[in-house]
């Protein structure tokens, strides 16, 4: 009898692990545009002959920055109101200070970047270059497609003066000639996205220091959330977006110039801080920028957005409100931006993608053992009972079962 009751307990046990285990090994729901930005329009992206396409980067087991920025659609808090329509396909909307994400759309669907990336290319510069040092821009920085500021080959800039170029009205013979400094686009590109997997931006591969469309060029509105956020702590970078105009100095055969902050809402937004604008064909319309208001620092990325009906800036200037709505009422945030970790710690992470930080970690990873494997061993353990009371009965004289 008691034999027969240990047996009908592992059975019971052995029936319900399959749902159990089949629940916990559910895949997540796959999202737009989750491994590959939408297919290119035109041939920008096409590699060299001989030359293969990157693969696409490694999605992350758990979504980077909480559980909820693996959703898709809007995600905004419970009980707050409905964010407004974009035309974007994806943005995010953050707490610059405590680097909270307080609503959001697709964050982590893989979009081109198109300029947004100079912020990327910025940080590098500020990290490995002086400001006082002088460029000479080549012939080939002096001659890329534009945007371009006008650089002269053969002039003299000094780095400060062409980050101003760079991100006031995102030249991309500028960004050329940064990369010539650092040793070349290559070499440009590689620190790049050493830097991007330094600050946990799992989504951003850069294929040109300029933001011009490239084979396996990504990125995505947490990314770049999560790149401006850290940006903005760099006074170089913030000095910069939020400059109004600049004097181009006279150089060999052209003559002194002024450029001007093609951010919009620099000036005519309440508290605005600067940002970043960006176009191509593939990518779309691209925004990001930042404001303060009472005491309250937010900012907001659009990726992959139509400047019609409703012109891109006036979309971020309207997200932006929400954002402030929403720091006041202080809403529960629906996500975090995780933490940048340097070189050292990002070669000894146990984390699935390397960047990662240990908040990222514990919002989306589960015990690496297991629900399945805990029940596992406790079905062992109880047919290991089973099996030691069987045998004692045995040895008390009872013949052989059939089981």
């Amino acid at each position: 009898m008691r034999r027969g009751f240990l047996l009908s307990l592992v059975l019971v046990v052995l029936s319900g692990l399959v749902p159990f285990a089949g629940t916990a090994a559910a895949a997540p729901a796959v999202c737009p545009d989750a491994v590959v930005p939408p297919p290119p329009v035109d041939t920008s992206e096409q590699p060299p002959p001989g030359v293969a396409s990157p693969a696409p980067l490694p999605v992350p087991k758990a979504a980077v920055g909480g559980a909820r920025m693996g959703e898709c659609g809007v995600v905004y808090p419970s009980g707050a109101a409905v964010p407004p329509d974009t035309t974007a396909a994806s943005w995010v909307v953050q707490d610059l200070e405590t680097g909270e994400v307080l609503a959001a759309k697709n964050p982590h669907a893989r979009q081109r970047p198109a300029s947004l990336i100079k912020t990327l290319l910025a940080l590098v510069v500020i990290r490995d270059l002086k400001p006082d040092q002088v460029i000479v821009p080549t012939v080939e920085d002096a001659s890329q497609e534009c945007t371009c500021v006008g650089l002269v080959a053969g002039g003299r800039y000094t780095v400060d003066l062409l980050l101003h170029g760079l991100l006031m009205h995102s030249g991309n013979d500028v960004a050329h000639a940064f990369a010539t400094a650092l040793g070349g686009v290559p070499a440009t590109v590689r620190k790049m996205n050493e830097l991007a997997a330094e600050l946990g931006a799992t989504d951003t591969r850069a294929a040109t220091p300029s933001g011009l469309d490239g084979p396996g060029m990504s990125a995505s509105a947490y990314d770049m959330s999560l790149i401006f956020n850290y940006a903005m702590k760099q006074p170089e970078f913030a000095d910069s977006i939020a400059t109004r105009a600049v004097q181009i100095p006279a150089q060999p055969g052209k003559p002194a110039f002024s450029i001007v902050n093609d951010n919009k809402l620099l000036g005519t937004y309440n508290g605005f801080l600067g940002g970043k604008t960006g176009f191509t064909d593939d990518a779309r319309h691209t925004y990001v920028g930042g404001a303060e208001q009472n005491g309250r620092r937010v900012a907001v990325v659009l990726m992959r957005a139509e400047n019609r009906p409703t012109p891109v800036v006036n979309q971020a200037k309207a997200l932006l409100d929400y954002g402030f709505a929403l720091a006041r009422s202080n809403a529960s945030p629906v996500g975090h931006l995780v933490s940048p970790v340097v070189s050292e710690e990002t070669a000894g992470s146990t984390s699935d993608v390397a960047g990662v930080s240990d908040a990222g970690a514990a919002a989306g990873e589960k015990d690496p053992f297991g629900v399945t494997g805990w029940i596992l061993t406790l079905v062992v353990a109880v047919i290991i009972v089973a099996g030691f009371v069987i045998g004692h009965h045995r040895k008390k004289g009872q013949g052989p079962q059939a089981y």
